[in-house]
């Protein structure tokens, strides 16, 4: 189990936190905003970050930091209307190429990018590596699934 931090230590994190995504943004262009969201009660505080996609028009990933881990996800897309066993298998499948995160059915089946990272691992390089890749992977794969998941509607 990893440790568990107090609020002085928490209190820290979360200025970094802030420091390096208002970093982040004067030096990424496809950083939209960034903003603090009223937190769950049981977590610390939480940002998103929105961003501007080129496949897909906007990606948001949200950060949640809590007492052990900082969390990240971001929504990919609804849940298919067709062809499921093969979309659920794709996820699957590219499930296995990630590193440090993980597709996931969420409400009402949605489909979400998400991991966690240890507050002892949180440096500005690696909250930079965790916003960029789930980026890169909901670009890579967004239309990908897409067209499998919702296939009809773009037959021609």
């Amino acid at each position: 189990m990893s440790d568990l931090f107090d609020d002085e230590s928490l209190a820290v994190i979360e200025r970094r936190i802030d420091e390096w995504l208002g970093a982040m943004r004067t030096t990424n262009h496809t950083i939209l905003a960034i903003d603090i969201a009223d937190p769950d009660p049981m977590f610390r505080a939480r940002w998103y970050v929105r961003m501007k996609g080129e496949t897909k028009d906007f990606i948001t990933v949200w950060l949640t930091l809590g007492q052990r881990t900082l969390r990240y996800e971001t929504y990919v897309m609804p849940a298919p209307e067709e062809n499921i066993a093969e979309f659920n298998e794709q996820l699957l499948r590219r499930n296995d190429k990630l590193i440090g995160a993980h597709f996931s059915l969420g409400l009402e089946d949605a489909v979400y990018l998400r991991g966690d990272l240890p507050l002892i691992g949180l440096t500005e390089p690696e909250l930079d590596r965790i916003v960029g890749s789930l980026y890169a992977h909901v670009e890579q794969c967004f239309r990908p699934l897409l067209m499998l998941g919702f296939a009809s509607r773009f037959a021609d």
